[in-house]
């Protein structure tokens, strides 16, 4: 690759990780994004065809069915961009020699234990959408076992449906919230996401599992006073609105798809192998939102 620009190829341009990587992306790396439009990686011949015109170093694979309570009745859906999908790539990465780094989810975990999820903990999902994102992983295991696979959690930014700029658009319509205190994670922005790929993508010995996150730990109720506060301090919410100190528990609250009670992620071969640091979430929500980023 001495004297040419690496060469990376986008699934899912137009997802709030998609974006982040185009603009994110370092001046030593030359991107290709698609979208499902033009790029639909359910269909194994399209996947074959794009990626040998294409002729890319490696694939990110943004893409995703990530709805996660339809899920459970659009099963064949979610099938097709999380498992198929991931399966049709790593065959064409196989075929043509590229390197492969797939996103996925804590998701794939039951969320019983109390201490962080290593990489190489057993995947135990217990939703429509975890089933089909452990399967995903599981083809590309067996077919590209040298790919990357790197997952996430609790991911938002700017753009689509995320659970903050959910937050900042009820908070300016209503005056008071109740937010689900019993389950624990880690916000993680997508801009965080977006350099830890490229950081990993430009380390030539990297390949299996790793986990992405900011740092810290947060319920969603954390989550939520927390963009309230900063969201204030911003300037980005005119009137108040108060985030209900009563804990709610997720039983309040029914969903159609179970969710993992805990699935706090261990950061550290990231940080190690790839050299990421991460800061606090808190901290990186503060800039994000006081550069109105979000």
């Amino acid at each position: 690759m001495q004297g040419r620009k690496m060469k990376i190829l986008i699934t899912g341009k137009n997802g709030q990780l998609g974006q982040q990587l185009q603009k994110q992306a370092p001046a030593d790396i030359s991107v290709i994004a698609h979208g499902r439009e033009t790029l639909d990686i359910a269909d194994k011949e399209q996947v074959f065809s794009v990626l040998s015109e294409a002729k890319p170093d490696v694939v990110i694979n943004a893409a995703a069915y990530t709805a996660v309570d339809k899920a459970e009745s659009e099963v064949e859906q979610a099938h097709a961009i999380n498992a198929r999908g991931p399966e049709n790539l790593a065959l064409a990465c196989r075929e043509l020699g590229i390197r492969l780094i797939h996103v996925s989810t804590d998701f794939v975990f039951d969320g019983k234990q109390s201490n962080p999820y290593q990489p190489v903990d057993i995947r135990k999902p217990v939703s429509v959408y975890g089933e089909t994102k452990a399967r995903g992983e599981e083809a590309i295991e067996a077919i590209l076992p040298e790919a990357i696979i790197v997952r996430t959690a609790w991911v938002y930014d700017s753009k689509g449906s995320n659970f903050a700029t959910t937050m900042l658009r009820l908070m300016s319509e209503r005056d008071q919230l109740g937010i689900v205190a019993d389950q624990i994670g880690t916000p993680t922005w997508a801009g965080t996401l977006a350099k830890s790929l490229y950081a990993l993508a430009q380390t030539p010995e990297a390949s299996g599992t790793y986990h992405c996150a900011d740092a810290g730990v947060a319920s969603w109720y954390d989550f939520a006073v927390a963009i309230y506060e900063e969201g204030k301090a911003a300037g980005l919410l005119p009137q108040d609105c108060e985030v209900q100190i009563g804990p709610i528990a997720t039983s309040d609250y029914p969903t159609p798809a179970t969710r993992p009670s805990y699935s706090v992620l261990d950061k550290t071969r990231l940080t190690k192998e790839a050299g990421v640091e991460l800061n606090h979430w808190r901290q990186v929500l503060r800039a994000a939102l006081a550069s109105h980023n979000l």
